[in-house]
């Protein structure tokens, strides 16, 4: 069985890494993210680019963004590592999208749609444990006991980014560069769209469908 090579798109709040993560599971592919590929070459090399800092590590210790040239490089080692993966999270603009065509040959690219105000509400209702960093919601996965963490007993806390200003800030951002993406994906081939309101279960359905309907399997 070829192992299938997906992009998965949405915005904040979609889904994206719960349905990866099923699909890395079910498939045996690498989920490779931005972040993770970051972190895990903070050390690499990067003065060939004549940049400011000579580390992916130095920006993001910074709290700078790390320079599309580096990310571009650092997903290329990631993606030519991997034997099949999910991509989340690149690319977050059309430059970045026309270096991922030289990169690799896209067979599924998946776009979780979901409305504004449900991601107000799925985000701004988030609650993360303050010792474990286990998710809870306010409304849809709620503690045994308010406001405090079911596996460990810390504190449940809101991120600062999941604050509605930061929402709402963190939604705009995509909508300006990421929503481009997905237009510029939408005649391809093995572009589907997922309707990301349905209950976890039935988007799954749907994204489990697609892979075997597009891939080589």
């Amino acid at each position: 069985m070829a192992a299938p090579r997906i992009l998965i798109l949405g915005p904040p709040g979609a889904g994206k890494g719960t349905q990866s993560s099923n699909i890395a599971e079910e498939y045996g592919v690498e989920h490779v993210t931005t972040g993770d590929a970051l972190r895990s070459n903070k050390e690499m090399d990067i003065s060939e680019y004549d940049l400011e800092y000579d580390t992916p590590g130095e920006y993001m210790d910074a709290g700078d963004l790390v320079p599309d040239v580096v990310v571009n490089a650092i997903v290329e080692k990631a993606l030519s590592e991997a034997n099949g993966f999910v991509l989340d999270g690149y690319p977050r603009n059309l430059d970045q999208a026309d270096e991922l065509e030289g990169m690799t040959d896209l067979d599924v690219i998946l776009s979780i749609d979901v409305s504004r105000p449900e991601l107000i509400e799925r985000l701004t209702g988030r609650r993360v444990c303050s010792e474990c960093g286990e998710n809870y919601h306010v409304e849809f996965d709620q503690p045994e006991e308010e406001s405090v963490c079911d596996v460990c007993g810390g504190e449940l806390i809101q991120r600062e980014d999941d604050q509605r200003k930061a929402v709402e800030n963190r939604l705009d951002v995509f909508e300006e560069n990421t929503a481009a993406v997905i237009e510029h994906y939408r005649d391809h081939g093995g572009f589907v769209e997922i309707d990301g309101e349905q209950a976890p279960d039935e988007v799954w359905a749907d994204v489990d469908a697609a892979i075997r309907e597009h891939a080589e399997l």
